[in-house]
Parts: C-alpha cells; sequence; structure tokens
C-alpha cells in the first residue's frame, strides 16, 4: 500500500518524476497489478484536479455565457414579434420544405407506423375501424394490439421507441399506456392521443374541487359551479354567486350546455373548441345534438351569443392553464411530449347570465345527456374523432427532418437575430415544430374554433397571476415570450382572415355538421352523387365478414341464440343521400327481430332530389345476411335427468306459475308411470316441454335436439305415411287465417305427400287439387288483409264466405274440415260468425278446428305494434276464452299460445316475431329434417328413442328420399301441426 499511499502524493508538474521513480520501487514493495491500479488513480485525481481548477477559477465567465444565451433568445423573440408576416412566411416555406422531403420519403419506400390500443373494444368496433381508416388514408401502417405490453413497437424500456408515430390509446388502454409509456423519451414527431398532466388533473378524486382548494391559487376567482364539488348547500340551478356575471331574468335560461375542446399543447397552451355541442334547455329533458353558434345566434342573438362562446373560451381556457400549472411536478417533463394532444369534454350552465359555469370536466368524449347515447352518442364522437384527426394530422405521413439546407435563408436573404438556428428563427426544434402545427391549424380550422391562446393580443388579469404565482413553469421567462409570440401569430393571422374573407356566421360545416339530422330538413334536395355508407352501426356490435368498407356491398354476421333484436342504423358519407331499410320508403333507423337461422336485411342508398321525383331512386343496395345460432345444446352421452318448462324466466306470462327448468314431478298416482299411455282427447290439454339434462338449474347443461311437448297424462298419437294418406282419402280441408295458419296447412300437405312441389307467400286465396294424388282438396284464403285501408278490408264473414265458395263442392260432414285462427285477431266474434255462416251455407255438421293465439308482437320492433309484458298476459287470457268458446260451439281446439309461450325465443324470420315455421327449398340429395322434433310418445321417455308407437324420429319416409322441392322447418310449428293431424284423424287411431 505504499506505493499507492505515494502515489496519490503527488500530481501536477512531479507526476512524471514520481513515475519514474515508482518503476524502480516496483520490484521492492508492489506486484505489477497493483502498481497499474496505482498508476489510474494516479491520472484520475490528476483531472479531478485540473477540472476543479478550471470550474472555480472563472465562475462568472460561465454565467456571462447563460446569460449572453438568454439575451439572445430574447432578442429573438423581440424581433419576431415585430415582424409577424415575415415569420410566418418563413414557417410556410418550412412547412413546404418538409411536405416535398415527405413525399420523397414516401416514394423511397419509407413507411411511418401508426399504433391502436384497442383495450376494451374489439376490431369489429366502428370506433376502432375509424382510427385504422383515418390513420391509413393518412399513409401511416396501422398496428393493432389490446394493450402497450403485447405491442412490438413499444417493447422498449424507455417508451420511445422510433418506430411509431402515432399512438392511439383507446378506452381500457391508458392505464396500460401510462405504465409503458415515458413521455419524457418521445422523440418530438411522436403523438399520443393523451397528455398526462390533463389526465392526472381532472381524474382524480376531488376533480374540480383541487382548483377551489390549492393555496396557490387564492384570489383566482374560476367560474366552477360548487355543486361540481358536492357540496350540499349549492343546487345546480342556483348558481348566481357563483356566475360572477350579471344577473339578467330576461336572458333564456340555457341550462346545460356540453362542449368539445381538443387540446394540442399544454405548455405553451393550445386548445380549440368544436362547433358541435350538445344543449338542454329548461324546458328539454334530454339533450340534442346541435351546432352551438347557430343555436345561441337562435336563442340569445348576434351580439349575446358573440358574447356568450367568448365566455365559454374563457372560462375554459382559464381552467385547461390552471389544470396544466397545478398538476406539473418541478421534475416533470411531461410538456416535452410535443404533439401529444387530449380531447375533453366540459359541461357548462347559463342561468341569467351571458358568463357561464363549469360543471363538470371529463378527460374523453361523453354523450350521456343524450336521448339515445347509444346510436347518437356513438356517431356523434366518432364524427368528432375524425374531425380531430383529420385536423391533427398532416396529409401526409412523412418526417422530414426540421434541420434547415445550408442554402435556406428567408425571403429577403437575412437570418433572425443574425444566427442560424432552424430555418433562421433561431428557436429550438421543439418550439419550430410547436409553430408549425399551430400556424397549420389557424390556417385550415375545419370544425373548431380556436379557444386558447385568445384572438386578442391583450394578456388578461389571469395570466399575469398565473406567471406570478407559478414561475418554475415558464423555463426562465422563454416559455412566456414564446407564448407571448403564439398569441402574436394568432392574431396576425386573425386580422389577415379578417381582411381577406367577409365575416360569416353561417360557416361551412363538415363533419358532423354535415350529417347531423340531414335527411330531415324539408329543404335538403342535393344530389346523391356519392352513394355509399360511411359506416354501419349496429345494436348489439356485429363482427361484420369482411370488415365494414364503404365499397363493399355483402356482409354476413353471426350472433348468439340469446340476440333476439338487432337495432340497425347506417350512415351515408353524404348527406344529400337517404338511407331506407328493406324497400324505397323504409324507416332509416329500425330495430329487427332476429330469427333462427338465416335472415336478409337490405340497405338502400337513395337519391330523393328535385331531380328523381316523384319516386326516389336506389343508387346503391348493401346486403347484410344474419346468422343466429340455435340454442346452445349439450348431448347427453351418460346419466342425465328429466327436465321441463312451461315458460321462460325471459318472459313471464302466468306470474302465478314458475318458470325456467324444473325437475320433472313423480307419478300422478300410486302405480302410475311416468310415461303416458292413453291418448289424449283434444289438442288443448295443457302441457309442457321436457328435455334431458345434467342439471335442471342449468339450460345450457341440456341436449335441446331432444327436446319433446309432453301434455299431461295424455299423448297425441303420430301416424305413419299410409295412415295419414287414408285419413285424409276424399276430404276436402279449408283454412282461413295468416301466414302462422298457412305454415299449417303446407305442413300437412307435405306430409300427406311426402314431399312439398309448390309452395308461396299468398296473401289472397289458394287451391291445391294434387294432395295426395288428387284425392284430398287443399284451400286457403288469407286474413284479416291488414295492409289494406280499414274501409277497404274484407270482413271475416266476407272473406269465409268466399272461401267456401271456391272450395265447393263440399259434403256436410267431418269429411269438410276448416281450420281457423292465426297470431293474435281471432276473437269470440270471429267464432260467432264463424257458426253463424256455416249453419247459413248447411255446413253446420263439419269438422271445425280453431288454432288459438300464438306468441308474437313481443319485441320492440319499429314499424309495427308492439305488446308489453301486460299485454301478453292479457293475450293469455284472451286465448283461455276462445278455447272456452269454441269448445262450447262443439269446435276442436289446438292451443297453440300454450306451445309457443315456452319457446317464444325460436321464432324464424319475420318482423312480428310470430313465426314459428319457414318453408326453404331442398337440393335433391337433401331431406327435410323432420325427426329434429317430437312429440312424447306412449311408453317413451324423452332422450331414449323407444316407443311402442311410431315417432318422428323413426318415420323417415315421410320426408321422402329425393323427391321434396320444398320442406317446411320450424321445430315448434311441426309439433302443433302434428297435434292438428292427430285431432283429423281421431277415427284413426282410436280416441
Amino acid at each position: 500500500m505504499v506505493c499507492l499511499y505515494s502515489s496519490a502524493s503527488k500530481v501536477g508538474s512531479e507526476a512524471v518524476m514520481f513515475l519514474r521513480g515508482l518503476w524502480t520501487l516496483r520490484r521492492r514493495y508492489c506486484s505489477g497489478r497493483l502498481l497499474l491500479l496505482g498508476v489510474a488513480v494516479c491520472l484520475f485525481y490528476q483531472t479531478l484536479m485540473v477540472a476543479r481548477s478550471r470550474f472555480k477559477g472563472d465562475p462568472p465567465a460561465a454565467d456571462e455565457r447563460n446569460k449572453s444565451t438568454m439575451t439572445e433568445a430574447l432578442e429573438v423573440f423581440d424581433e419576431l414579434l415585430q415582424d409577424p408576416a415575415r415569420l410566418i412566411s418563413t414557417l410556410e416555406a418550412l412547412e413546404r420544405d418538409r411536405y416535398v422531403k415527405g413525399s420523397n420519403q414516401n416514394r423511397a419506400g419509407q413507411v411511418t407506423q401508426a399504433v391502436v390500443l384497442t383495450g376494451q373494444h374489439v376490431a369489429a368496433d366502428t370506433e376502432v375501424q375509424l382510427f385504422q381508416r383515418i390513420l391509413e388514408q393518412r399513409g401511416y401502417e396501422v398496428s393493432l394490439s389490446r394493450y402497450a405490453e403485447t405491442n412490438t413497437a413499444l417493447r422498449h424500456d424507455n417508451g420511445g421507441s422510433v418506430e411509431w408515430s402515432v399512438l392511439v390509446c383507446l378506452s381500457g388502454s391508458e392505464k396500460s399506456c401510462l405504465r409503458r409509456v415515458t413521455f419524457s423519451h418521445l422523440q418530438p414527431h411522436q403523438r399520443v392521443n393523451m397528455i398526462p398532466g390533463l389526465v392526472g388533473a381532472f381524474s382524480d378524486v376531488d376533480g374540480l374541487c383541487r382548483f377551489q382548494t390549492d393555496s396557490r391559487l387564492v384570489g383566482l376567482a374560476l367560474h366552477i359551479n360548487p355543486s361540481a364539488c358536492g357540496s350540499p348547500r349549492t343546487k345546480l340551478g342556483d348558481v348566481r354567486d357563483v356566475a360572477q356575471g350579471d344577473w339578467n331574468p330576461a336572458i333564456p335560461t340555457l341550462n346545460l350546455v356540453t362542449v368539445y375542446v381538443l387540446v394540442t399543447s399544454v405548455t405553451p397552451l393550445t386548445a380549440f373548441l368544436h362547433h358541435t355541442g350538445l344543449v338542454r334547455t329548461s324546458e328539454d329533458t334530454d339533450s340534442h345534438t346541435t351546432q352551438l353558434k347557430p343555436f345561441l345566434l337562435q336563442q340569445l342573438g348576434p351580439v349575446a351569443s358573440h358574447e356568450a362562446l367568448d365566455h365559454v373560451k374563457e372560462v375554459i381556457g382559464q381552467v385547461l392553464r390552471v389544470a396544466a400549472l397545478t398538476n406539473e411536478e418541478p421534475s416533470s417533463r411531461h410538456r416535452w411530449c410535443l404533439l401529444c394532444f387530449q380531447l375533453m369534454t366540459f359541461t357548462l350552465q347559463f342561468s341569467g347570465s351571458l358568463l357561464p359555469v363549469i360543471v363538470k370536466a371529463e378527460t374523453d368524449l361523453h354523450f350521456d345527456g343524450l336521448r339515445d347515447p347509444g346510436f347518437d352518442g356513438q356517431i356523434t364522437k366518432e364524427f368528432i374523432l375524425e374531425d380531430a384527426l383529420l385536423f391533427l394530422l398532416p396529409a401526409h405521413s412523412g418526417l422530414a427532418s426540421l434541420k434547415s439546407p445550408s442554402h435556406t435563408e428567408t425571403d429577403d436573404g437575412q437570418r433572425y437575430g443574425g444566427c442560424g438556428g432552424t430555418y433562421g428563427l433561431c428557436l429550438p426544434e421543439h418550439q419550430t415544430l410547436l409553430l408549425l402545427q399551430f400556424l397549420r391549424q389557424l390556417r385550415t380550422p375545419g370544425p373548431f374554433d380556436l379557444l386558447y391562446p385568445a384572438a386578442s393580443p391583450e394578456r388578461s388579469p389571469i395570466q399575469d397571476f398565473l406567471f406570478r404565482s407559478f414561475p418554475r413553469a415558464e423555463e426562465s421567462g422563454s416559455g412566456r415570450h414564446f407564448s407571448a409570440l403564439l398569441d402574436r401569430v394568432c392574431s396576425h393571422y386573425t386580422e389577415q382572415r379578417n381582411q381577406t374573407y367577409r365575416t360569416n356566421e353561417a360557416e361551412t360545416q363538415t363533419g358532423w355538421d354535415q350529417h347531423s339530422g340531414s335527411q330531415d330538413l324539408p329543404g335538403d334536395r342535393e344530389r346523391c352523387v356519392d352513394p355509399h355508407l360511411r359506416q354501419l352501426y349496429t345494436d348489439p356490435p356485429l363482427t361484420l365478414s369482411p370488415p365494414f368498407s364503404p365499397w363493399v356491398k355483402d356482409y354476413r354476421a353471426e350472433v348468439p341464440f340469446d340476440v333476439v333484436t338487432l337495432r340497425l342504423r347506417p350512415e351515408p358519407i353524404s348527406p344529400a343521400c337517404h338511407i331506407h331499410l328493406d324497400e324505397h320508403r323504409g324507416p332509416r333507423t329500425a330495430n329487427y327481430p332476429v330469427g333462427l337461422g338465416n335472415s336478409i336485411i337490405n340497405i338502400l342508398v337513395t337519391d330523393e332530389s328535385a331531380a328523381t321525383e316523384p319516386e326516389p331512386v336506389v343508387m346503391t343496395i348493401y346486403t347484410l345476411h344474419m346468422y343466429r345460432e340455435s340454442r346452445p345444446s349439450l348431448p347427453m352421452f351418460g346419466e342425465h335427468v328429466m327436465c321441463g318448462f312451461v315458460q321462460d324466466c325471459g318472459l313471464v306470462v302466468q306470474p302465478d306459475q314458475p318458470c325456467g327448468l324444473e325437475p320433472l314431478p313423480g307419478p300422478l298416482s300410486p302405480g302410475e308411470p311416468q310415461a303416458p299411455t292413453r291418448p289424449c282427447t283434444s289438442g288443448d290439454v295443457p302441457g309442457r316441454w321436457v328435455v334431458p339434462c345434467l342439471s335442471c338449474a342449468d339450460n345450457r347443461t341440456c341436449d335441446w335436439r331432444e327436446v319433446a311437448w309432453q301434455p299431461e297424462g295424455c299423448y297425441h298419437p303420430l301416424l305413419d305415411l299410409p295412415q295419414l294418406q287414408d285419413c285424409m282419402m276424399y276430404r276436402k280441408v279449408m283454412f282461413i287465417g295468416d301466414s302462422t295458419n298457412r305454415g299449417m296447412m303446407y305442413f300437412l300437405m307435405e306430409r300427406v305427400n311426402s314431399s312439398l312441389e309448390d309452395w308461396g307467400k299468398a296473401h289472397d286465396s289458394l287451391i291445391y287439387r294434387n294432395v295426395n294424388q288428387g284425392h284430398t282438396h287443399v284451400s286457403y284464403s288469407y286474413y284479416p288483409q291488414f295492409w289494406l285501408e280499414q274501409s277497404h278490408r274484407p270482413t271475416f264473414q266476407r272473406a269465409l264466405e268466399q272461401l267456401i265458395l271456391r272450395s265447393r263442392p263440399l259434403e256436410n260432414s267431418r269429411q269438410t274440415v276448416l281450420v281457423a285462427g292465426g297470431v293474435q285477431w281471432l276473437n269470440t266474434n270471429h267464432l260467432r260468425i264463424m257458426r253463424e255462416v256455416l249453419e247459413r251455407e248447411g255446413l253446420q255438421d263439419i269438422m271445425v278446428v280453431v288454432k288459438s293465439l300464438g306468441m308474437g308482437f313481443h319485441l320492440p320492433v319499429d314499424g309495427i305494434r308492439s305488446l308489453s309484458l301486460r299485454g301478453v298476459q292479457e293475450l293469455y287470457r284472451e286465448n283461455s276464452n276462445i278455447i272456452t268458446a269454441a269448445k262450447h260451439y262443439g269446435y276442436e281446439v289446438i292451443d297453440t299460445f300454450s306451445v309457443t309461450m315456452g319457446r317464444y325465443k325460436e321464432f324464424l324470420q319475420g318482423r312480428c316475431a310470430c313465426h314459428f315455421h319457414e318453408v326453404e327449398k331442398l337440393s335433391f340429395s337433401k331431406a327435410p329434417l323432420h325427426r329434429k322434433m317430437k312429440l312424447l310418445q306412449h311408453g317413451e321417455e324423452p332422450g331414449t328413442g323407444t316407443s311402442d308407437q311410431p315417432t318422428l324420429q323413426h318415420q323417415d319416409q315421410w320426408a321422402g328420399s329425393n323427391s321434396s322441392t320444398y320442406h317446411v322447418r320450424g321445430a315448434v310449428n311441426q309439433v302443433y301441426s302434428q297435434i292438428l293431424l292427430s285431432r283429423l284423424c281421431v277415427r284413426d287411431t282410436g280416441n
């Protein structure tokens, strides 16, 4: 250690001599490794001494250099402030140069990447599609991920990867963005759709209250409603003391006004107000979307409306400025996220004064006050988002350097202050970038108005107060001068624009302005020149295949079994184009029932301009093919229990009866077997649906392929084909009713013929003479003809008389059958009329079968009546009255209401949700699937397939091998149609 102490004591001019001496002593005291260590310590110590002496020897020189740099910067700011026109000209030259360089980079194959973190959204959501579409239009390569941790472009410790240029953090991914992205390390060209300082300021528990309790803001009067802080003494409408304005009862009470603000920078603060807002007057119960300027003009007049809008900007600007300053820690460098932006929602209240108060401030866009926040809110949100993206992102994606070329100078060949800097501006790169962005936004504001800084060059007392209270936030004065420079650019540009263009209060509307309520304006008679959809909104959201594109016309989507309605709202690109669903005069927005299996919705884009009168011209048709899945089923491979149900818990028709699956009850009496042994004596015997399950507590454990209808204490016999044909020999069957009645008729024809070779959706009369090889006659009359005006509709008596006339000759015996009924039009008066007509026509002894009411019209569907739960319950009571009256007249009854009640969700196509059958066209190689539904038979347990009687599963001969052209499908319709056949052939089954 001697050598170490010796070496440490020699510095300066004796260092060389000491090393020589050390070399001669190394063999006596030090090893080689220790010697090298001593040499290193010597050199390091000497270096420290030299640096220290330099630092101590000339401290005034460093201070002088710093002062000189600051003085030069302030001189440059002064020169720029004196000649803003020259500054703007220089900035425009720089912008043109960057555009050329960016275009060259694009041609060279250089692409820039945008990352969209979807969070709680899925890729098919319209909001995700919007960001993807706009970013791709702007030349970005878009990458989608759920969270920041799973995106390859963000897998860097500092979060400042140069591989991406735009980062969008959608709802649900904000925390992931804040964890992964270090905003102080972002590159100057990188943008993020959130500003951490503002998110922190408005997202904490205190919210707006923190501004009223901050000691640094004592003496600053912010226009915030105390109710926003939960003060129990202040109601929402009592804000006269807070508004600080002149109370004037003559001023209309606007109540709540919600505005949307885009903050494009925090240091310095720049913010813009969108033209669209939500308003709710004292006469309204809900807010509605409107354009702020026209609305205020209508409510307040030209002078007061201008003043009110200025006050809106003023109070919001004050709160934004305070939020940025109070939430920024001295060590924070979030302010260097130059191009980060934040969309915000401010709710204000006017109450007898033109000076509003802020009721609520929220990050992101919110539309809670709308009557329909689902569609109207989401559509408005996406229009504002699109406007913001187009406003922020340049039309090219090339990111050229800001370093000016050697030959570039200002137009007059001189540089500001005699220094080089960026394009001779003597400004740092980040300030030049902010100036470029600010100038472009002033030049092309679109649907935005400048909110902060104000167009007036005068500094307000509040700004001076904030500069005094937060001196460190302005970086030794340079930030304050740069803010003054922005103010001067703003004032100059505003003056120049006012000189060039005349003031026009009815400014050209873009974005949502062009779309909001365009179809409701009677004077909107422009030609539809771009007949395409902008987006297709659905509730619930659909995953379209392929993903939506305005130029793709056909889409497919699947929904699960429990989705029974779909709300649809297409939005056109052009407001001059009109949208109709399914037909020329169809609605623009509608609720659709989604039946099991396939259904189709047509979306018509029409031109209804004056040139197309009197009828609209269909320009484009989009088609949506829907497929609704069947009820989830779990095949039974082992032990199971039998469960039964009468009604679904989603629609409790009989409140005094249980709903949902229950274990089947035991034998009704001692010694009675579980399965019934005797045929039913009527078609209205009460019953229930039975299904094998692993547990009756969970319907997802059931094998719904084996569900069957079980009457109480009896069974409905099933006939094989020869029995059925023999039963129907030389009989005439007349059907009168709606399409549900017609479905039973086609099922009978297919069963008797073993095929169905003719079918049509007739709404008048039909006669079939080729049933059962010509030995059975079938006729049909549609009733009621609801599409006709009330005065032109045939009465039930007239329709029945015409049906009888067309079906003659008729035999007054059970060889003649009349089947009457439908969904919900039948009542006891129709039964009385039917008896009178039959007696008058000499047909009082024929067989009459009454099809009772059925489930339908229970969904909220546009354009047709919709029954409430109470209405459905009253319908059940009416159905009981019809059954009682029919039996009084000696008629057979098929209780279709009880059969359809428990399976009301299993309807097929049709807006009424009342069709439990559907006729499909078959290929010759496909056999009808009758065996999918069964009736419980004598000696049979559901799921076993064992019976002394033939079951639907065993009667493949019904379908025929390859002769059917059409097939009537529908499990529920099949059950009550089989009951009809059983009652028609009661004499052949031994009843």
